[in-house]
């Protein structure tokens, strides 16, 4: 694939097609590739490795893999394809393959269902999807199950919705025009995220044809008055020259975040922005915002922390979005140190 592709990691599980249904739309939006990627399950690793240590002509070289025949017949009912589909059966496990074919394609990104076939039901994440996002070298985006998609205001007795977040069912493309009604949110400490988060997030706003939305949070001191919690207040770049009724700390969120930004507007002249500054809890926030936005982006952790855990709000937001959420390391992360 002369593109960057967009990697899909299937188990065959409905999770794990509703993740190959964002990750099909995400490569037509962009224009690239897509690489289906499966790990084989135990009893076709174990032939393969008999047949390759016995080096026996007569074995056959085809060996079961009802994941990769049946994913195939699912990809080939869809209305639209990518200009060019591969398909990859790996060996080993599910992390450490997903992780050495992420290093060795680049790919745009890694979208994955967040729990799998052999997940306990109860469970938010499942263990592979957040090994996953915590150590590929590439932005990983987890699509959630079901049953935390938000309800929509049509459905009947709060039947869950998806169309905002591009898991809609085959022969519905949320990439179409006037389809992607939900935002790209990106979680933004001024300070601290690196520029390939906001990078991610402004490209894919841009595929998608929508907008960006930026959210930062603040500290709130502790007082004796009580603060009554509301849905934060977005404002648009042209607003940001009145300060209004904005407490100082919110006022100076907002400058930072228009300074961070420059230069990714000046780049994506095409993509709207809205910028919110919020008190308290960033995580909250932006699971909140996940209730209607097409996708989330956060950072992986602080690009001075060369740590293997992940951070506390992409943590949160992963195990609560009610949508899709794309956690982006630091792929360079010397620019940013």
């Amino acid at each position: 694939m002369s593109n960057p592709p967009v990697i899909a990691a299937v188990d065959g599980s409905d999770h794990s097609l509703r993740a190959l249904e964002w990750a099909r739309t995400a490569a037509l939006a962009r224009g690239t590739g897509l690489l289906v990627a499966h790990v084989l399950p135990d009893v076709s690793q174990l032939y393969a490795g008999r047949r390759s240590s016995l080096h026996d002509p007569n074995e056959p070289e085809r060996f079961a893999d009802p994941v990769g025949d049946y994913v195939r017949g699912v990809l080939e009912a869809a209305p639209e394809l990518p200009r060019e589909v591969r398909y990859e059966a790996l060996e080993g496990s599910v992390p450490e393959a997903l992780r050495v074919i992420a290093a060795e394609a680049a790919p745009t990104m890694l979208v994955m269902g967040s729990r799998g076939r052999g997940g306990f039901a109860t469970l938010l994440l499942g263990s592979n999807s957040r090994a996953v996002a915590t150590t590929a070298t590439c932005p990983v985006v987890v699509v959630p199950h079901a049953d935390r998609d938000a309800p929509r205001a049509d459905a009947p007795d709060g039947a869950p919705g998806n169309g905002a977040h591009g898991t809609d069912p085959p022969g519905t493309n949320p990439h179409a025009a006037g389809a992607s009604a939900g935002r790209v949110v990106l979680g933004l400490h001024a300070a601290e995220t690196p520029e390939d988060v906001l990078l991610f997030a402004f490209a894919e706003a841009a595929a998608r044809g929508t907008t960006v939305q930026v959210v930062s949070a603040y500290a709130v001191p502790p007082g004796p008055t009580l603060i009554v919690d509301s849905p934060f207040q977005v404002i648009p770049p042209e607003a940001l020259a009145d300060d209004g009724d904005a407490v100082p700390a919110e006022r100076e969120m907002l400058r930072s975040q228009t300074q961070r930004l420059a230069p990714l507007r000046g780049r994506y002249p095409e993509v709207p922005v809205e910028q919110a500054a919020v008190p308290g809890d960033a995580a909250g926030r932006l699971v909140d915002a996940s209730r209607t936005a097409a996708l989330v982006v956060v950072g992986r952790h602080h690009p001075r922390r060369r740590s293997l855990l992940m951070g506390s709000v992409a943590n949160a937001v992963l195990q609560h979005a009610h949508g899709p959420v794309a956690v982006v390391p630091a792929l360079h992360p010397d620019e940013d140190a």
